[in-house]
């Protein structure tokens, strides 16, 4: 039997594999275009060719995991991931390269989709938002560092390499999930693989106001961390002058504003209505992106006063997102694969559309960046508003039972 501890740091390493893949090589971006003689434009597309699998494939794999179990899903995932990270290592083209990141951006998502839904199969109220506040501490981990170990090894040995090390990494976590995730799922409460049946719990999912307003604020959430990930390149080398061993700078503010937020929303699940704690987290989250926007607006962008709304930012995210996906399943309790996969796919989707349509627009400035934050965090603030006080007033009309 899986201890608590053991679980917990096995989804935070599941979900971290996604954002590894998606950080590790940011650093490359420059090497890439040198080797295959493309302009970064060209090697932009690699994030959102990535991102875009990743969204799509999110749709599938909660609803996999509804008929086939959580266990044999993740795992066919990671040896999915395996042939991907090998094949990206040796492309010999940019087209190859596309092509695996696709296969990469597929299965990536998996494990935080599946592992979200496992978390509500045995944990509910204040004991699955401490499991969620303490697997983002964890997962909070990996863009921190995955960026200064991909400009390391980039710089040291060649881009190439952050791919072989992203090989072992799903080897070995295979291997660990193979003998120690739990299966949640029992054979009863599994959903038949009939086509109809899935496109009927997809279509009554997206028809449904509430939830679906409540994915998109909480994709828009993410949707200011997504935009400062893929213009990470631009920021840390041509706004702040930095070396591409310095994505640190940017990362790590980030980093240490989620693991304190998840820290505290570990430490005070139970104390504080999940309404109360999310409210507080988006007041941080929309504070931070106010700063951002002032300090660009009157200062230059230096080190570290430029990074610091960025902690502020994350703070907030992290202090509000574990009540948001809790809220947010709990309109599916039966098929909770499915509404994990739809949360996750439409944070992928606009994490994608950012990277290959909006940052390209933006990055060249760092007040544009702060205003695009911005941005993202008042739609997402007035999508979860809306949501909630919907749902509220069906509630209060007996159409919708709380929850």
């Amino acid at each position: 039997m899986t201890n608590l501890r053991t679980l917990t740091v096995l989804l935070a390493m599941l979900a971290m594999l996604g954002p590894f893949a998606t950080d590790a090589y940011l650093p490359s971006f420059y090497a890439i275009g040198d080797e295959f003689n493309v302009d970064q434009p060209l090697v932009q597309q690699t994030l959102s060719a990535y991102l875009l699998a990743f969204a799509c494939m999110s749709l599938f794999w909660g609803t996999l995991s509804d008929s086939f179990g959580r266990r044999p899903v993740i795992i066919a995932s990671l040896v999915m991931f395996t042939v991907g990270s090998v094949g990206v290592a040796l492309a010999p083209s940019l087209g190859w390269l596309l092509f695996f990141r696709v296969i990469q951006g597929c299965s990536a998502g998996a494990g935080r989709v599946v592992g979200q839904a496992l978390v509500r199969d045995k944990f509910h109220g204040a004991d699955a938002q401490r499991l969620f506040a303490n697997i983002t501490m964890v997962f909070s981990l990996a863009p921190a560092i995955a960026p200064i170990i991909g400009g390391y090894l980039s710089e040291q040995v060649g881009w190439r390499s952050v791919f072989w090390s992203l090989t072992v990494i799903a080897l070995l976590l295979g291997a660990f999930c193979w003998r120690s995730l739990p299966e949640t799922l029992s054979e009863e409460n599994r959903h038949p693989f009939r086509l109809g049946s899935i496109l009927t719990n997809y279509f009554t999912a997206v028809r449904n106001p509430y939830f679906l307003l409540a994915v998109i604020g909480v994709a828009f959430a993410f949707a200011g961390f997504a935009l400062y990930i893929s213009s990470a390149a631009h920021f840390i080398m041509e706004i702040l002058k930095l070396p591409q061993t310095a994505f640190g700078w940017l990362f790590i503010p980030f980093i240490g504003g989620m693991f304190c937020g998840s820290m505290i929303n570990s430490r005070f699940a139970g104390r504080f209505r999940l309404e109360i704690m999310t409210t507080v987290g988006l007041g941080v989250l929309y504070a931070g992106s106010l700063i951002n926007v002032a300090y660009n607006l009157f200062f230059v962008p230096v080190i570290p006063w430029a990074v610091l709304p960025i902690f502020v930012y994350a703070f907030g995210m992290s202090l509000a997102l574990p009540g948001m996906t809790i809220m947010t399943l709990n309109y599916f309790p039966r098929m909770r694969g499915t509404a994990s996969s739809l949360q996750s796919s439409f944070q992928m989707l606009i994490f994608a559309l950012i990277s290959g349509l909006v940052a390209p627009l933006l990055f060249q400035s760092a007040l544009r960046l702060s205003l695009g934050m911005l941005t993202t965090s008042t739609l997402c603030i007035t999508l979860w508003t809306l949501s909630r006080w919907l749902t509220r007033r069906a509630q209060a009309s007996g159409k919708l039972q709380n929850f």
